[in-house]
């Protein structure tokens, strides 16, 4: 299944007709209500199959990375990025000539990100709803009326609360580890929150897969799947779609590798039994 977030930058109708297999909307749940509900109306329109919202994330995390860079979208020309462009003479080319990066969903509601200057963690921490309730979340549930989602969950008293308010999935995840300085690992998390939910809702392990032992670990836990952001974006960045495709077919690869090199005919010979844990 393929993802893209409420600040991709190619629109839901765009990807509704030209992609066929099942497609998430990663939902970021604004203070501007009428974008929140035009983004939601849009993905019904383009037949997105699930839509996730995530809760992780009502203020921007302390992405010392991007402090030091000084990195924000659309980019912003300092000394250092003039030095950076000058360094990657190919990367500045691209850059330059091709189409510029928009951020297509928020088209009509904010400039922020397409034509005003701003840093991940600043669109965060200005535009979100820092508000945002279990209350709001059942409303955006009703509103999509299809497998809705909460992508953040880290603890079994909100995988049950996801459970009471009709979602029929959630995403361990914490956000990649660039929001809480010290929160545990998404894996961490995972047999708990299966034994909890895991018969009530798809349990997906997002953050820190990066190869085939990642995914069957997790699934030998109980997630019933895994995602993933940065392993296909990095190779996206640095060699384009046939990156990306080589990124997949390598995890493939390693998946169906690894399970036979446990003894493993099928996914559904994965079992606790498999792991050791410290």
């Amino acid at each position: 299944m393929f993802g893209v977030s409420s600040l991709g930058t190619v629109s839901v109708e765009e990807i509704g007709s030209t992609i066929k297999t099942p497609k998430l909307f990663q939902l970021y749940f604004h203070k501007d209500k009428g974008l929140t509900n035009s983004m939601i109306d849009r993905c019904i329109a383009a037949n997105f199959d699930v839509l996730a919202l995530t809760v992780d994330t009502i203020t921007g995390g302390n992405r010392e990375r991007d402090l030091q860079t000084g990195f924000t979208s659309p980019f912003r020309l300092t000394l250092n990025s003039l030095a950076s462009f000058a360094t990657h003479p190919r990367w500045a080319l691209d850059y330059f000539l091709h189409e510029k990066i928009a951020l297509p969903q928020l088209e009509g509601y904010l400039n922020e990100g397409s034509n005003v200057a701003i840093s991940v963690g600043d669109y965060f921490s200005r535009m979100l709803d820092q508000s945002m309730s279990w209350k709001d979340a059942e409303l955006v549930r009703k509103r999509w009326g299809k497998h809705f989602c909460l992508k953040g969950i880290m603890s079994v008293a909100d995988a049950k609360r996801a459970v009471d308010i009709g979602a029929s999935g959630i995403m361990v995840s914490n956000h990649g580890g660039r929001q809480l300085d010290g929160s545990r690992s998404p894996f961490d998390q995972l047999s708990e929150i299966v034994d909890a939910v895991g018969d009530k809702v798809d349990v997906i392990c997002d953050g820190g897969i990066r190869r085939g032992t990642h995914v069957l670990k997790a699934l030998s836990v109980g997630a019933k799947a895994c995602s993933g952001g940065r392993f296909y974006l990095y190779a996206l960045a640095a060699a384009g779609q046939a990156g990306v495709e080589r990124a997949l077919q390598n995890l493939h690869t390693e998946i169906e590798r690894d399970l036979k090199l446990m003894g493993c005919r099928t996914l559904n010979m994965l079992t606790r039994e498999n792991l050791r844990f410290r």
